[in-house]
């Protein structure tokens, strides 16, 4: 029949009609042979003409419904793969749609249920099709409904690992870079929403939904806006939290657990749509009766407090008392959540919830007693995470903290001690000097821990070495550096234990030690520089655990989809944890503190160190590409510091800042990972500012470049997967895009007017952030990259000032207090530089300043910014300020209460007036010296400062003579002395 049939479409496509209409005839006469479509398959696999390829695809398409029950499995897995084969490597588009509209033929009316596993190839091959293709590929929406019927009735029969096998379909259509979904993305979450909610189901269907909207949460957010999906989504998965897990099953497959981890991952992404939901389940299940309700409101709130930081704060004492009060429930359960949810708040709360450490303190303390040890190690969790960031507010509890950790470190099983070590580590390193009472006795008990060998111990070992290093930070190097020796010898012998983790940890620990001693340490060198690099080369491939979720560290593990190991991983977006990952990571981080603190003594170690980091800088895991990316601007000091006594160094500092520029601006362009891009920026800022214009001039193209691409938000790292909808909010990270904007001050500072044409082609990007809908922050970030690039250029900042000002003066009103503050700063550099562009706009601008002055003002922060744009406005136009009305206002605002560096100008500017007899300060000289003499006794001023100040008091003396001795004698006596004292040293 093959031979035949070919003559028969070759003449189909002949241009004589009569010898077309002979051939259609004979062709339908064949057709309705079964053995048609094996010889249909051999010419869509081996016809010379894209035509005839072409007619036999659409014959196919016309035939296979009526034929494909007929067929034996040989021939049909035979149309499979030539299908899979025209779809993929024909070169003809004509061809591949046309095969692809037979596979949706197939998909939607020919396919039983239970040959569904063998359309995944199909779905594979069409969805990695090129963006030209897509049009192939759309069909497979309508192919979702069918899916979706079928699904139903084989779950009402029982049969779910058909659903299982659509589940598998719908997991392909969603990671598809082709807009396969469409409309049905409604659909899919109602189907997944249902399963996932039937208790009735195996937990390994539930799960396998569960993982549907996950993945759907992920890769297609802006989705679950469009169709309005978030609220039920979360009214399914907030009550999921409430299930009780199959005492007998495997915890990771619990419904709880996974719908947690669906609910944190909505946090993250979809922050402002995710929160109300939540808080609203929180403080309905908070009074329920049953204690899964209560413990399931209390878990909520801890699971979205990193993805909805910003609006829990906002409702951070409701949420936090709704936690304190469930951290004393009957039910452990309950307070075991409670202990989690606290543990989160002060994780990723920082640092609003530290003003209510009154409150939370003394219920975590209570929480160490509690009866269950489930309840104590999270309360330990807790504690550390609260205390780390406390500072000198830890001091009054500082006593009854140490006594009860101690105490239970020598009393509990090894889970609760390795927690309690993490808590002693925290509040050392709050407490910092504070601790040396402590210090004897808690490196004592470490030394204890650092000496165990079996297997089971050596996780304490791991938490004894990191704690030894954070209280060697909190003490400091005097009262540790004859302390250490005995602890770096047990720590670089824990290294024959072959435990990943303790590796880590030591690493770290070695970090610790070679900040404390800093040069000092390059002693020991020669023993802990081979042991990183060990760690950086180990081969982790066949350790790589690949998370089918996102792995976050809140007590939540991953969900997977089956229990498949032989799963292909996927090819974005995997999370790996690994002790290897953590180890390479801690290891690459040392490296670069070595290099730091030894400088020129660790210059034998430079080429190995740079071949790793520059291999790991583009490492699969972004932990590690971020440690080598800050290691980078550590190898690049230390080769800097060598003297350079011969051209070879020279030579080695160029080619090692050219791997270096290189490399970030890759990043900058090439890494999907935020972070790592974010710390790329502030690497370079940091590059730029202290190797100055002359050296990094050859890459400013370049790196302007790159800044443009992320002010575009165009970068690799900034791309969100959609299927090209809009839907038109403002989603950017607020760490990336401040590291972005910190680039142009740094570029201003080193290449003065220069940047004006650079800035030229960033300012309307820039401003764009500026724009509704960006929020508050977006506009304080714009104001403050302003005020520092006029401060850096200079002059050229004229020709933007009309741009700029009405922004800028809208701000000096806005309802944030640092967005006031930034904006208070702006107009004073505006002022300065803007030269006469500004002067129109002094009006304005002091009517707007004037409300910061105020006593409703509360921020002394914002009050001190005012004083400096004062201070600057008077200095350049002493002649546009009423200098009668504004001086005695900005003389009642010193001294300056917290922002210490606009302390110079400020004080320059009264000097300035008092050295040159100006008559309109003359009336104001007690209050002036009155604010003087605080700050000469304020440790928060620099000698500089004091100086200034001391200079125009002795100019007062001088002039004035018996009329300053009533003013000088009004002085408390030590701010007297101290005035005096600074005054005589001129």
């Amino acid at each position: 029949m093959a031979q035949s049939l070919e003559l028969l479409l070759i003449q189909f496509l002949m241009p004589d009609n009569d010898a077309r209409r002979q051939a259609e005839e004979q062709i339908r006469r064949l057709a309705r042979d079964p053995q048609v479509v094996p010889a249909l398959v051999h010419h869509l696999r081996t016809a010379k003409t894209p035509n005839v390829r072409q007619l036999a695809a659409v014959l196919l398409r016309k035939k296979i419904t009526s034929h494909w029950p007929k067929l034996p499995p040989h021939a049909k897995a035979s149309l499979k793969q030539a299908l899979i084969d025209s779809i993929t490597i024909d070169h003809s588009h004509l061809v591949r749609r046309a095969s692809a509209n037979v596979v949706s033929i197939i998909a939607k009316y020919a396919v039983p249920a239970g040959e569904w596993p063998e359309l995944l190839p199909f779905i594979f091959h069409c969805s990695q099709s090129p963006q030209e293709d897509h049009r192939e590929v759309k069909m497979f929406r309508d192919f979702v409904p069918s899916i979706l019927n079928v699904s139903r009735q084989c779950l009402a029969n029982g049969e779910e690992d058909v659903a299982s096998i659509a589940f598998e379909i719908f997991d392909e259509l969603i990671e598809s870079p082709a807009p396969l979904l469409g409309d049905s993305v409604r659909s899919i979450v109602q189907f997944s929403l249902e399963v996932c909610s039937n208790q009735e189901l195996e937990i390994n269907i539930r799960q396998q939904a569960i993982q549907i909207i996950s993945w759907l949460v992920k890769f297609k957010a802006s989705f679950l806006k469009k169709h309005k999906l978030v609220i039920p989504i979360l009214q399914v998965m907030c009550p999921l939290l409430t299930e009780t897990a199959d005492e007998d099953g495997d915890s990771d497959l619990a419904a709880d657990r996974s719908a947690a981890e669906v609910i944190d991952t909505m946090a993250i992404n979809l922050p402002r749509h995710v929160f109300p939901p939540v808080l609203e389940f929180a403080s309905v299940s908070f009074r329920h009766i049953n204690p899964k309700y209560r413990e399931a409101a209390v878990t909520s709130l801890g699971v979205v407090s990193e993805g909805c930081c910003e609006h829990l704060k906002d409702k951070l004492e409701d949420c936090l008392k709704v936690v304190l009060e469930a951290l004393k429930d009957q039910e452990q359960m309950v307070r075991g959540a409670a202990s989690f949810a606290l543990g989160q708040f002060a994780e990723h709360l920082q640092p609003e919830i530290l003003s209510h450490y009154e409150s939370v303190l003394p219920c975590i303390l209570n929480a160490l007693e509690d009866p269950s040890d489930e309840v104590k190690e999270k309360s330990y969790y807790a504690l550390a995470a609260f205390c780390e960031d406390m500072g000198e507010d830890i001091l009054p509890y500082l006593d009854p903290l140490m006594c009860r950790l101690v105490m239970s470190l020598q009393g509990s099983p090894r889970n609760l001690q390795e927690t309690c070590m993490s808590a002693i580590g925290s509040v050392a390193a709050a407490a910092e000097q504070a601790f040396m009472p402590y210090a004897e006795k808690v490196l004592e008990m470490m030394k204890g821990f650092m000496v165990l060998t079996n297997d089971e111990d050596l996780c304490a070992r791991a938490r004894a070495t990191e704690v030894v290093g954070i209280v060697a930070m909190a003490v400091g190097r005097a009262r540790m550096e004859t302390v250490l020796p005995p602890f770096i010898e047990a720590a670089i012998s824990g290294f024959v234990l072959d435990y990943s983790e303790l590796r880590e940890y030591t690493h770290g620990f070695f970090s610790n030690v070679a900040e404390i001693l800093d040069d000092s340490f390059a002693q020991y060198l020669p023993h802990v520089v081979p042991l990183a690099f060990s760690s950086c080369n180990l081969d982790d491939g066949s350790a790589v655990d690949i998370d089918d979720a996102d792995s976050v560290d809140n007590g939540f593990s991953g969900v997977s989809s089956d229990d498949d190991v032989n799963d292909e991983p996927r090819v974005r977006n995997i999370s790996v944890r690994t002790g290897v990952l953590d180890e390479k990571a801690a290891a690459t981080q040392a490296i670069g503190f070595f290099a730091l603190h030894t400088k020129s003594a660790y210059a034998p170690y430079l080429e190995e160190s740079l071949k790793i980091l520059i291999r790991h800088s583009g490492y699969f895991h972004e932990d590690v590409r971020l440690q080598a990316i800050i290691s980078l601007k550590h190898i690049l000091t230390a080769i800097r510091a060598i003297p350079p006594a011969h051209a070879d160094v020279l030579e080695k500092q160029k080619d090692i800042l050219d791997t270096v520029m290189n490399i970030y601006i890759k990043t900058m362009r090439e890494d999907d990972d935020k972070e790592v891009v974010a710390q790329a920026c502030t690497s370079l800022a940091d590059i730029v500012r202290d190797c100055g214009f002359a050296i990094i001039e050859p890459y400013i193209t370049r790196l302007a470049e790159a800044t443009l691409i992320l002010l575009r938000q165009e970068s690799c790292c900034q791309q969100v997967e959609s299927d090209g909808e809009d839907d038109g909010d403002i989603d950017h990270d607020e760490v990336l895009m401040d590291a972005v904007s910190d680039l142009l001050p740094a570029f201003a500072k080193v290449m003065g007017s220069y940047f004006d044409p650079i800035f030229t082609k960033l300012f309307d990007s820039l401003m764009k952030f500026a724009k509704s809908p960006h929020p508050p922050q977006d506009k304080t970030m714009v104001v403050a990259t302003l005020a520092e690039v006029a401060q850096g250029m200079g002059a050229p900042i004229s020709a933007y000032v009309d741009k700029i000002m009405p922004l800028v003066l809208k701000e000096l009103a806005s309802s944030e207090a640092t967005n006031r503050r930034n904006a208070a700063f702006c107009v004073g550099e505006m002022c300065k530089n803007g030269g006469a562009a500004a002067l129109k706009y002094y009006g304005d601008i002091l009517h707007g300043l004037h409300r910061l002055f105020a006593d409703s003002e509360p921020d002394d922060a914002v009050r001190d910014n005012a004083a400096g744009a004062i201070a600057r406005m008077i200095m350049v136009q002493p002649q546009s300020i009423p200098l009668n009305q504004v001086l005695p206002v900005f003389i009642k605002a010193l001294p300056l209460k917290e922002d210490h560096e606009e302390s110079m100008v400020v004080y320059s500017c009264v000097c300035n007036l008092l050295l040159s007899s100006h008559p309109q300060i003359l009336p104001l000289v007690p209050d002036v010296i009155n604010a003087f003499a605080q700050v000469v006794v304020s440790p928060n001023e620099s000698d500089e400062v004091k100086t200034v100040v001391a200079k125009a008091v002795s100019h007062l003396i001088s002039v004035y003579g018996q009329q300053m001795q009533p003013i000088l004698s009004a002085l408390p006596p030590t701010h007297a002395n101290a005035l005096a004292s600074f005054a005589n040293r001129r």
